[in-house]
């Protein structure tokens, strides 16, 4: 199928596959071209609007202290499973695992209504190679901050997945699944947290809560929250905060973004340094993410992280996120992806 560098030069995608792609998220992309700027798919953007507005559900289900730890505890469970996952693994290969535990986090993150993982990952890398230029997709230099925070997802020009350049994963069959299949996810779990307050108002009352009052806190305002605290990155850290390091680019260090985004909020760090799972690179900078990952090594799921050289914290070192280096390693990977899958299940490392 193509993927989004050649959906942008003869048609523009008409209501049907706009519908369709509600379900199936690359229906009729074979058929479908876009010519001119990006602009808003309205029809295609129905749910999208759609899960904010339903967040005025809580008007009518009110509120509970249970739906809320429940909302808030969710909210940074799956964040984990974004910045972790889709951006430190899927994104910049960071860290390795099994393909098992590949296929769990990329379900986690499914859940959060973000798109697939080789979605995410591959406009993810567009964007470091293109950093606030105009073939940026998301600058807010060049597009402002509404279009950098949440008008280019909305676009019919980002609607395809990049994946030539994410062919390192794009090779694994449920991960394809996931990302053309994207809506399937959620929706399994809103009504899993439907049922789940159920539940609680059956066989523990006491907890003031009940199935709709779960649904709209625990998945809508949760799902809600997640979305723009992982905008913000795109949007906010390339306009506030402190530079540490010349990147070439507008990205920031900002603290409370780092606080409400598990560590992401150390941007320009990360814009120096791509390659490092942390991106707090001093103690002080808190970085929650890279601590649920170490977690995780000690138990074994994953290994291979990568820190911070000290000669590269200190600017020392030309920076990996020089454009030119990522864009080969970006080729390398999708040259290796044309390799056959590894078969004996002592073999299934994702690369």
């Amino acid at each position: 199928m193509p993927d989004a560098q050649s959906l942008r030069s003869t048609k523009a995608p008409d209501a049907w596959y706009s519908f369709l792609r509600w379900f199936d998220s690359w229906a009729g992309l074979e058929h479908t071209k876009v010519e001119g700027p990006p602009k808003v798919d309205w029809i295609r953007s129905i749910p999208f609007l759609a899960v904010h507005l339903v967040c005025l559900g809580v008007i009518w289900v009110g509120w509970s202290w249970t739906a809320v730890a429940v909302a808030v505890a969710f909210y940074y469970i799956r964040m984990f499973a974004i910045t972790g996952w889709y951006h430190r693994y899927f994104s910049h290969r960071t860290f390795k695992t099994t393909r098992t535990v590949q296929f769990l986090f990329a379900l986690l993150g499914g859940s959060c209504a973000q798109r697939g993982p080789l979605w995410w990952a591959g406009h993810h890398r567009h964007h470091h190679i293109a950093s606030d230029t105009p073939e940026d997709v998301h600058s807010p230099r060049q597009g402002g901050f509404l279009w950098s925070h949440m008008g280019w997802i909305m676009s019919q020009t980002f609607y395809a997945p990049r994946l030539k350049g994410i062919a390192d994963f794009a090779k694994f069959p449920e991960l394809r699944f996931l990302d053309r299949f994207d809506v399937l996810v959620p929706t399994i779990t809103g009504f899993g947290m439907f049922g789940l307050g159920m539940l609680l108002e059956a066989h523990a009352p006491g907890l003031g809560t009940n199935g709709p009052q779960m649904l709209i806190w625990g998945f809508f305002i949760s799902t809600v929250a997640l979305f723009h605290g992982t905008c913000t990155i795109n949007s906010l850290s390339h306009v506030y905060g402190s530079q540490r390091y010349e990147t070439g680019d507008d990205s920031r260090n900002n603290f409370f973004l780092a606080l409400i985004t598990m560590g992401e909020g150390w941007h320009n760090n990360h814009h120096y340094y791509p390659a490092s799972t942390r991106q707090g690179f001093y103690w002080w900078e808190i970085d929650m993410t890279y601590y649920c990952l170490k977690g995780l090594e000690w138990l074994g799921l994953v290994w291979d992280i990568r820190g911070v050289p000290v000669y590269v914290r200190e600017g020392k070192t030309k920076r990996d996120s020089d454009r030119s280096v990522l864009k080969q390693k970006m080729d390398t990977a999708a040259k290796d992806a044309e390799l056959p899958t590894p078969q004996p299940e002592l073999e299934l490392t994702a690369r």
